[in-house]
């Protein structure tokens, strides 16, 4: 006789739901219970992903979307225009999207937001994680449904990765510079760890190496990117070295650092050559307009829906795909 998940439930003496959420965590089931649902499945020799297989027979056509959006940030036109490629690109394919927003920053809202994904039975998950370690989606989706991750590139799961090339970007950008002549330019970047921000040291650090210019660490500023910060960097930069250039990483540093430049009256480029992140329509009325990475990140928002789709249509591959996407040096009067 074949076991079911409804005979895990009679035997634990409590209801198909009441197993479901012991097994994907989808709601508080008392501990007492737990161990009612857990000995049943042992006495059975049932594992949960057989559980999980039956309890998602039926295909719900969502994908689920997780997208760290902070108030009065700008990178929230940078996510909600990926966001606008995923749903476009999906609708063509008969999908719709769950959309939520991870605005705290917190690795356990993270985590609670897939678990309520998990209660819809979603087809797939596209997340750009606030963490650069995922391995707790082994205990939270356990390969159950593909997962795509979008902007950065976490370890410790398996899944495909849509990524711009911040390292080509900045090293296209401090090639640029170096190619009028600056040779002492300084770096303001996010925090490390998120591999966006890494890429894009990597790619200062090598254009510098391939000039034959020795890095210097006092010309790098890392912080958590907001506007006072990128603001505090340029003038500590500033006061502290003689640089001639500076790219920024980040597109609300690149706000700080230009109204720390203006108010101080500044003169770009002749003082100092600026190249920032990401182009917003703010970047195109500051005094010179200001010279920036350009991002794909409508692409970035359709590569990953199709991608999702071929996992989804494709359930036997096994290998991850990465799907790096190029960035764009838009030239204007800042360098």
């Amino acid at each position: 006789m074949k076991v079911g998940i409804k005979e895990v439930a009679e035997a634990a003496g409590v209801s198909i739901a009441t197993v479901s959420h012991v097994v994907n965590k989808t709601r508080f089931v008392s501990d007492q219970t737990k161990a009612k649902v857990y000995l049943a499945m042992e006495q059975l020799d049932f594992r949960p992903n057989a559980i999980a297989q039956s309890l998602r027979s039926q295909k719900s056509n969502t994908i689920g979307l997780i997208v760290p959006m902070l108030p009065s940030d700008t990178s929230n036109f940078f996510f909600m225009t990926i966001a606008q490629g995923i749903q476009k690109t999906l609708k063509s394919y008969g999908y719709q999207v769950l959309l939520s927003n991870n605005s705290t920053e917190e690795l356990d809202e993270e985590i609670e937001q897939i678990r309520l994904f998990n209660s819809k039975l979603i087809d797939g998950l596209i997340i750009a994680s606030i963490s650069d370690h995922v391995g707790y989606l082994n205990e939270t989706v356990r390969s159950q449904y593909p997962v795509v991750f979008i902007d950065r590139k976490p370890a410790g799961y398996p899944g495909d990765f849509v990524l711009a090339d911040g390292y080509g970007g900045s090293l296209n950008a401090v090639e640029t510079l170096l190619d009028k002549g600056h040779k002492k330019i300084g770096i303001i970047t996010g925090s490390l760890g998120i591999s966006t921000s890494n890429e894009r040291l990597e790619g200062y650090k090598q254009a510098l190496e391939n000039r034959g210019i020795a890095f210097d660490s006092a010309l790098v500023r890392e912080v958590n990117p907001n506007f006072d910060a990128g603001y505090n960097c340029a003038k500590e930069l500033l006061a502290a070295s003689d640089i001639t250039a500076l790219f920024v990483a980040n597109n609300v540093l690149t706000m700080g650092v230009v109204a720390y430049l203006q108010e101080h009256k500044v003169k770009i480029p002749e003082e100092l050559a600026v190249i920032g992140f990401d182009d917003y329509d703010w970047t195109k009325i500051t005094n010179p307009p200001l010279s920036v990475i350009r991002q794909p990140s409508f692409e970035i928002g359709v590569k990953a829906a199709e991608a999702m789709v071929q996992r989804i249509e494709n359930p036997d591959k096994l290998e991850g795909e990465e799907y790096r996407l190029p960035t764009t040096l838009v030239m204007r009067g800042s360098c």
